[in-house]
């Protein structure tokens, strides 16, 4: 198994995940889509009815709830890809991803997909590079403009990006910042190929050292 990370933080819209993604073809690597997670935690309280502010039963969710996010993201066997990206969960997950014990629970499953794989991991998501993984391989922190990044979320909007902005980073436990030692990349008019074969590039020279 491999102890090899690539952590990719940054806010809503900058790239993340496609940017990690194609680092994972590239490279042959696993990919952790980790704020699909959340996002799966999310659906599935809803699904069942509970809500979202109540940390408890949202915890007790988040322990036994089963899930999967590659090829698609299911929850307990159920094809919850598309339903996750919906206005409802774009609006309830921040209140999901401060639950403390939520984080928990999603936390130790990163750490432990990370480690069962062969090759080596590319994980994205708002604290991937501070708390989950803060002895990565390499840590990048992406960034985009709020016009930019509002235009790749699509329907969500410049206020309502720049609401998870502000809720990722000021809430109590875990919040979206920039580790000292990341390589900032501003993703805002780049193609995705050039910013992940920067990424990779500097995985080489960093491993190389």
């Amino acid at each position: 198994m491999s102890d090899l990370v690539i952590a990719i933080d940054g806010p809503a819209g900058s790239g993340k995940s496609t940017v990690a993604r194609t680092v994972a073809e590239l490279l042959g690597w696993s990919f952790l889509d980790t704020g699909a997670m959340y996002r799966a935690v999310t659906c599935e309280a809803i699904f069942r009815g509970i809500e979202v502010h109540d940390a408890v039963a949202v915890a007790g969710v988040a322990d036994d709830v089963s899930l999967t996010t590659l090829p698609r993201v299911t929850v307990n066997g159920r094809d919850v890809e598309d339903e996750i990206r919906g206005d409802e969960i774009n609006v309830a997950v921040s209140v999901v991803a401060a639950n403390p014990e939520v984080r928990a629970s999603m936390v130790a499953r990163q750490r432990e997909f990370a480690a069962a794989q062969p090759l080596g991991t590319v994980v994205e998501g708002r604290d991937i590079t501070t708390v989950v993984f803060p002895h990565a391989s390499i840590k990048v922190f992406l960034t985009a403009s709020l016009e930019e990044r509002a235009r790749r979320r699509g329907d969500e909007g410049e206020d309502s990006v720049a609401r998870r902005d502000e809720a990722d980073s000021t809430r109590a436990v875990s919040p979206l910042r920039q580790a000292d030692d990341a390589l900032v990349l501003d993703t805002t008019g780049r193609d995705v190929e050039d910013v992940a074969q920067e990424i990779v590039q500097w995985l080489k020279h960093n491993l190389s050292r």
